[in-house]
């Protein structure tokens, strides 16, 4: 396969990505287009919606500005002037990381990697401006600068993590034009000590596993939540009166924020908690909820149990710790024989909480945002007070773990000093 085909596949698939993305929103609009409105409703309008939908959830804010009339109705303050909305259903942005990852692996089988790389992101960024540009409205301006860098960029990180997935499955794999760089990244990489290189790993995939399972454990209880509250979240249904094909599209819109809810319970485990408006707390020390957008999953929110919240907040040391006995080994293959190392492992601690919060506090950051005027500017996680709060359990779960684990002896050979003594800290 020559640069000229590589480059074509994967402008391709780019294309893609971005019809399945404007697809997803569009079906049910349209479904709703023909069996609600009988057609009389000019269809543009149903693909501004679904453009910009697509577009918030790869991060791009929109500039809102209400009818009078539908301001007056609403009665929120600040609903007459025109206002931004950056709450990302980051159901959209999943989508797009899912079909990129699909379109880095198959890169990594061609000759030009990188060629197909950069044209594809260039090709999706121009796709994102070609959609923002048609969705654009006086009732909805997308930003047409974020729609060039921001959609890209979640593409991009796509395109990076199915590279990587690639190499590491097969990593005697030649990648043609990235070869050389890989090379040469790899005499860098090989010129630090084996034993430093080693501890960076381990930090790395402490905190990036501490984080997964944080985020999984979050995804298992926000599936157990809404279980429990099937009634209250079937009755906020009926009481809006959606008709099928609104009740439709209404899932579709919760199923889309549902990776959000997943970020939020997450920052519940872990302390913060999040607001549903200025003036508002869903956390571990209690609910605090002024009026609530009449969305049916948030019948799922707690209504404040402090007690069960002290024990949520185990969630993320639990996690913490038993992922750092599990790494134990390797922590102790790369310290021995080495000085200092007590630094070594307040160090590595330090690291492993760094990077297990960094994920974390990016996750909330993303996943929160303005709603909507008023107090709904204030809507997902405080980003700062989550990093704080997980640096603090994660870093003293992974010494814990470290710890305890080094504290183990094997009787059989602790008492001769044979090869099977174990290292001390």
């Amino acid at each position: 396969m020559n640069r000229p085909v590589t480059a074509l596949l994967s402008a391709l698939d780019a294309v893609i990505v971005v019809a399945i993305g404007v697809g997803i929103p569009l079906i049910p609009l349209t479904i709703l287009w023909a069996a609600q409105f009988d057609l009389a409703i000019d269809w543009l309008a149903f693909w501004r919606a679904a453009g910009d939908l697509w577009l918030l959830g790869n991060g791009v804010d929109l500039l809102l500005t209400l009818d009078p009339d539908l301001a007056l109705r609403l009665g929120i303050d600040g609903a007459q002037l025109p206002f931004e909305v950056g709450l990302a259903p980051l159901g959209f942005a999943v989508i797009t990381v899912l079909l990129g990852v699909r379109s880095g692996r198959r890169l990594t089988a061609t000759p030009y990697p990188i060629t197909g790389a950069v044209v594809g992101v260039v090709a999706f960024a121009a796709l994102a401006l070609l959609v923002c540009v048609s969705a654009r409205d006086l009732a909805a301006l997308p930003s047409i600068g974020q729609s060039i860098v921001f959609p890209a960029l979640v593409y991009a990180a796509g395109l990076a993590i199915g590279y990587a997935w690639a190499t590491r499955r097969v990593p005697s794999l030649e990648l043609g034009e990235a070869s050389g760089l890989r090379r040469r990244l790899g005499g860098r990489v090989a010129a630090i000590d084996p034993s430093d290189r080693g501890l960076v790993r381990l930090m790395l995939r402490a905190g990036a596993i501490s984080a997964a399972g944080v985020v999984g454990i979050s995804a298992i209880a926000m599936a157990l939540i809404l279980v429990v509250n099937f009634a209250s979240i079937v009755a906020l249904y009926e009481s809006l009166q959606a008709g099928l094909v609104g009740g439709i599209s209404l899932t579709v819109a919760q199923l889309a924020v549902l990776p959000n809810l997943i970020v939020w319970t997450a920052s519940w485990f872990v302390g913060p908690g999040f607001a549903i408006g200025t003036g508002s707390a869903v956390s571990p020390l209690g609910t605090q909820l002024g009026l609530v957008p009449s969305l049916p999953v948030l019948g799922a929110l707690p209504n404040g149990t402090p007690a069960l919240g002290f024990v949520g907040l185990l969630v993320p040391i639990a996690v913490g710790y038993f992922t750092a006995a599990i790494l134990r080994p390797g922590y102790l293959a790369a310290v021995r024989g080495r000085r200092g190392r007590g630094i070594r492992l307040a160090l590595t601690a330090v690291g492993s909480g760094v990077v297990g919060a960094s994920i974390l506090a990016l996750l909330a950051l993303w996943s929160g945002g303005a709603a909507g005027p008023g107090r709904l500017a204030d809507v997902g996680p405080n980003a700062g007070a989550v990093w704080l709060w997980a640096f603090v359990e994660l870093t003293l779960s992974v010494l814990l773990g470290l710890i305890a684990g080094a504290s183990r002896r094997e009787p059989a050979d602790a008492r001769t000093g044979g090869p099977g003594t174990p290292d001390t800290l």
